[in-house]
């Protein structure tokens, strides 16, 4: 189920890294755990804000860049890698993944799909929201956006 929303500036902590299909699956854990140690140390910026990546496309090139955050409650001086940055307030075709993360290439995949089916251009950008654990059996979803060209 695909829809179009309209997105809201979100603060984010994250580390921003080049990488590609290949070497990303190894890559997004240590980042990961870089910006949670940082917001460890950093009271109060962390009030139950979720992991997020943000992939912003090289044109005609294989790699991308990825930012690997979590959302937090404000701006704030950046740390070593960890540097403030943000998910756009912007219009963007969603969907949520369901199951495990590794899965996730298949929402993209609607998302950019019914995009192509409704005539509706993409930017490049796109970022991934994960929601809280099933303590039932671990799972959990996973918001997919890409952002749209005005029409």
């Amino acid at each position: 189920d695909v829809r179009i929303v309209a997105t809201k500036e979100c603060p984010t902590a994250a580390v921003r890294a080049d990488t590609t299909p290949q070497d990303f699956p190894g890559l997004w854990r240590p980042l990961l755990d870089e910006v949670w140690a940082f917001l460890r140390t950093t009271p109060g910026l962390w009030k139950g804000g979720h992991n997020v990546f943000l992939y912003k496309r090289n044109a005609g090139g294989v790699g991308f860049t990825v930012e690997v955050g979590v959302q937090v409650t404000r701006s704030f001086d950046a740390s070593g890698r960890v540097h403030p940055s943000k998910l756009p307030a912007t219009a963007a075709a969603t969907t949520v993944h369901t199951g495990a993360p590794a899965q996730i290439g298949a929402a993209h995949d609607a998302v950019r799909a019914w995009c192509a089916e409704q005539g509706r251009a993409l930017t490049g950008l796109s970022w991934e929201v994960y929601g809280d654990p099933d303590p039932a059996n671990g799972q959990f979803d996973g918001a997919v956006y890409w952002q749209l060209q005005s029409p």
